[in-house]
């Protein structure tokens, strides 16, 4: 497996500083933002679209430093019934159309979440569904039948036009695909282009053992992130592991995203990559640093330097 990054923590540099960053931390790759909900600082995929120009002096510097594109990366509500969900679909197609003009074959999203029914203005994450009440099975049907699944296809039949061979659908919250379960229901309806972007941080919180996921998914992991948890002792304990604080009440939150190694020890990462591999997976890990209890720059080499030392490769 090879090292990347997801360049949207140094959404403060430039491009070509953020690629000169890369290179000083010895990187292989770099994971770039197209739109979604991340303002794409690098790599707006609508920009490049209009500007061939653009597009090939930044594929040339890219190449010029020895670096791969790992991925595209829009994370986004598609599926979203307001006009924010208009606008991720769209920006979501074209950073499929880019990948597809560049050679980049994975495109790392996510499901989505819609309403809960016709008529409904918010989207609704059913964490309930098959008991009482009564009109909840209804409402899972209607999310998933009526709504996912017509998306999917068409995401999928557009990504087959471009030339893009998989999706790999983070295991995010509030997603209709927020864990291996859900990821196989919609796999099983659309094919197997759709597999999901393993991040083991998620799947912390949520009470799953990532490494038993990894065996459970294995040929479904189309893309891995190296992203780490800490359960923070005592509240979690007090509160449970349903967090609704702001990320950066780190002091008061029950669980936060830290920097690799800073959740679960080395020799836990070791098992982990060690198994994602064993699984069949050889493909990219990208750093996503969202720790909130160091300085980025710290959160970004220590996390480095752990995953420098536990990757399978």
């Amino acid at each position: 497996m090879k090292l990347s990054i997801c360049t949207d923590v140094m959404g403060e540099l430039s491009f070509t500083d953020m690629l000169d960053k890369c290179v000083k931390l010895g990187v292989e790759g770099i994971e770039m933002t197209g739109g979604g909900w991340s303002r794409a600082p690098h790599f707006r995929a609508d920009e490049l679209l209009s500007d061939r120009a653009l597009l090939r002096t930044k594929l040339r510097e890219i190449e010029a430093r020895g670096l791969k594109i790992a991925a595209l990366n829009c994370s986004a509500n598609p599926l979203d019934p307001g006009a924010m969900g208009k606008r991720h679909r769209e920006e979501m197609e074209q950073t499929i159309r880019l990948a597809g003009e560049i050679g980049v074959k994975t495109i790392v999203t996510m499901s989505g979440l819609p309403e809960a029914a016709p008529g409904d203005m918010v989207p609704n994450w059913l964490v309930y569904t098959k008991s009482w009440p009564d009109e909840m099975p209804e409402r899972d049907r209607y999310q998933w039948e009526d709504r996912a699944f017509p998306l999917w296809h068409d995401l999928v039949k557009l990504a087959k036009e471009a030339g893009v061979e998989k999706y790999a659908l983070e295991n995010f919250s509030a997603m209709l695909v927020w864990n291996p379960e859900t990821l196989f229901r919609l796999r099983s309806e659309v094919g197997p282009m759709v597999g999901m972007n393993l991040d083991p941080s998620h799947l912390m919180w949520m009470g799953a053992d990532p490494i038993a996921s990894a065996r459970a998914l294995g040929s479904a992991i189309h893309h891995c992130h190296g992203k780490d948890t800490r359960i923070e002792r005592g509240l979690a304990d007090v509160n449970g592991l349903f967090e609704l604080k702001e990320v950066t009440d780190v002091a008061n939150r029950s669980w936060n995203y830290v920097a690799v190694g800073a959740g679960r020890d080395l020799q836990w990462w070791k098992e982990f990559f060690s198994v994602v591999r064993m699984c069949g997976y050889n493909g990219w890990v990208s750093l996503e640093m969202e720790d909130f209890t160091m300085s980025t720059e710290a959160g970004i080499q220590s996390s480095i330097d752990a995953l420098k030392a536990t990757i399978s490769r």
